[in-house]
């Protein structure tokens, strides 16, 4: 995300948690959540739901 997004950015909370629980919130929008989805998240696929969701494209790599 922060390779993806660097310009966008201005900080990031890690907010531990049990159970396997992960998920990905901007804003107070969520963006993904794998208790939600029943699965992880394939490659890319965080990064292309924040992109989406705030019509920001992510950098190169």
């Amino acid at each position: 995300m922060l390779e993806s997004f660097t310009p966008v950015i201005e900080s990031v909370k890690l907010i531990p948690s049990s159970g396997g629980r992960f998920e990905v919130m901007a804003n107070d929008k969520l963006i993904y959540s794998k208790k939600a989805e029943g699965r992880h998240a394939e490659e890319g696929e965080v990064v292309r739901r924040f992109s989406e969701a705030f019509g920001i494209e992510a950098m190169p790599k």
